[in-house]
């Protein structure tokens, strides 16, 4: 895994937490905020993922040279 595959992770929890809290306390901005934090980890841990395969594919891709 990668810095980018676990801090967009990391976002995607604190954000259901805050989405969670949010709705307990009836705080509309807070679970507005928590949706918006798990929306942004998603994306990031995405991008690592696709780094994390290109780096995959070089590597095998080198391997059969």
């Amino acid at each position: 895994m990668n810095k980018d595959q676990v801090e967009g992770r990391v976002d995607q929890a604190k954000g259901k937490i805050k989405e969670v809290t949010g709705k307990v306390v009836g705080n509309e901005k807070l679970q507005g905020e928590g949706v918006a934090d798990q929306a942004a980890g998603k994306v990031q841990s995405t991008y690592g993922d696709v780094k994390e395969k290109a780096k995959d594919a070089i590597k095998s891709g080198a391997d059969k040279l």
